[in-house]
């Protein structure tokens, strides 16, 4: 008998209950690696203000303005032992950083569309960052990665309903203090981005310019993080300031169905109840994913759970591979071979990690079935900590206490990109947060790695 399409799913509400399969181990290969160096800059556009010519300047503490270019050694940061970088703030360009998602269908010419996140990490620090998505194409057997258009997101027809930071200019350029894209889609000659500070959904052209913004929907209320432009904190220290979504919670992920025509928006974190718990299905806290019908502009109803495992803080990434399954990447927020563990994590060195990359998953699932909880069924995963290389295609070396032969691991902090390519491969890369994550090695900045794996018996599983 065969299986109902994703569509079918969808008209029955997904409520098919059957018994999860076993979370199945597949194994991954090492097929291709290139990489775009951590130092990476783009021109903004000619007649952007002159002040995004310099960008960062307001990464430091207190977030006040330096305007002395690389003045400010980059750092790892309190959780990941402050280790330097090797690479300091502010940037004379715009930072070629931040990849944090790949749309699933290509340009015409192969490239991928990528979309670039909201710079330095929050609203304070990020106003003199420039939005913009890329299309990239990887040369596997070179190891670079050509970078074929920059597209900078802007609203001059004054599409978004709030103060952006270049308010008052002709383009009205987006910047990373007024949205954090996270996700990225292409429906015939329109853009679709996730957004992580409302969250919003935006539609843009595919030359940038900003055609629509929607305010995310979940049970016939509107959901807000407290980055939402309508939120602010309260006069009294005793008035608590409601939202639902936390913090970086907003569309990490978002999938096209393969209708063409619905998106399918994941929440990178659980939502907060009326009494601010995270909140739980059979006992399990969860993700929800948010069906939008780009046709008509509108948030259908329709919604999934979805389980994080044991070991996963978030998602990453979220890609239909045909009618009914996808990929999602599920990681934990450590970064640096775990070989290289500091003995003590309170006490780092700047010989180790004190929280090391040890849960970095792709995860097949089944989008048109449920478990027996009530979650999105997965089908199985590959451990990007552990890749087989037996043709030796690593192109950069891994600090580490252990014998490496034969294999690769992919040991960052936030992985936020995966498509797949054919029956047999995927193409997963990384978002390196420049000049604040490491990785790969001990005291240099992570580069913009992507790495081909073929996962023939991943892409066949059921």
């Amino acid at each position: 008998m065969p299986r109902p399409s994703l569509a079918a799913a969808l008209l029955l509400g997904t409520a098919l209950a059957l018994p999860a399969a076993a979370d199945q181990r597949f194994p991954a290969t090492l097929a291709g690696h290139a990489y775009i160096p951590a130092m990476t800059m783009v021109a903004p556009p000619e007649d952007a203000p002159r002040g995004l010519w310099l960008s960062g300047r307001f990464t430091g503490p207190g977030n006040l303005r330096e305007d002395r270019p690389m003045s400010r050694p980059g750092t790892t940061g309190p959780r990941h032992g402050d280790r330097a970088t090797g690479i300091s703030l502010p940037f004379t360009g715009q930072p070629l950083q931040g990849f944090s998602g790949f749309a699933a269908r290509p340009a015409p010419d192969g490239s991928l569309y990528a979309i670039i996140d909201n710079g330095f990490g929050n609203k304070r620090n990020s106003p003199d960052a420039m939005l913009f998505f890329v299309r990239v194409a990887p040369d596997w057997r070179s190891g670079r990665v050509e970078v074929r258009e920059t597209v900078f997101l802007r609203d001059p027809d004054r599409v978004i309903p709030f103060r952006i930071t270049l308010e008052d200019t002709r383009e009205r350029y987006l910047t990373g203090a007024d949205f954090d894209p996270e996700s990225i889609q292409v429906v015939g000659e329109e853009v679709w981005i996730g957004d992580e500070f409302g969250p919003f959904l935006l539609r843009a052209t595919l030359d940038g310019r900003i055609t629509g913004l929607w305010e995310t929907q979940s049970g016939g209320r509107v959901l807000r993080s407290p980055d939402h432009p309508a939120l602010s904190v309260p006069a009294s220290p005793t008035q608590p300031v409601r939202f639902e979504v936390p913090r970086s919670g907003g569309f990490e992920g978002m999938a096209l169905a393969p209708d063409g025509r619905h998106l399918l928006a994941m929440l990178e974190k659980p939502l907060f109840d009326a009494e601010g718990r995270r909140e739980r299905h059979a006992g399990r806290e969860f993700l929800r994913v948010l069906e939008f019908d780009t046709r008509e502009a509108r948030w259908t109803g329709r919604e999934w759970r979805y389980r994080l495992e044991e070991g996963a803080t978030a998602i990453g990434d979220f890609n239909m591979v045909d009618e009914r399954r996808a990929l999602v990447i599920e990681r934990d927020d450590g970064e640096g071979d775990p070989s290289l563990a500091c003995p003590d994590p309170a006490a780092p060195r700047p010989d180790c990690f004190p929280d090391p990359a040890r849960f970095k998953r792709v995860y097949l699932v089944d989008m048109a079935e449920t478990d027996a909880e009530g979650f999105i069924r997965k089908i199985g995963h590959i451990d990007l900590m552990d890749i087989a290389d037996p043709e030796g295609l690593a192109r950069l070396p891994t600090a580490a206490a252990r014998d490496l032969g034969g294999r690769f691991t992919f040991p960052f902090f936030t992985i936020e990109n995966v498509v797949r390519v054919d029956g047999e491969h995927i193409v997963v890369a990384v978002d390196n947060n420049l000049p604040f994550s490491s990785g790969r090695a001990l005291d240099r900045a992570a580069d913009n790695e992507f790495i081909l794996l073929r996962v023939p018996e991943l892409l066949a599983a059921r």
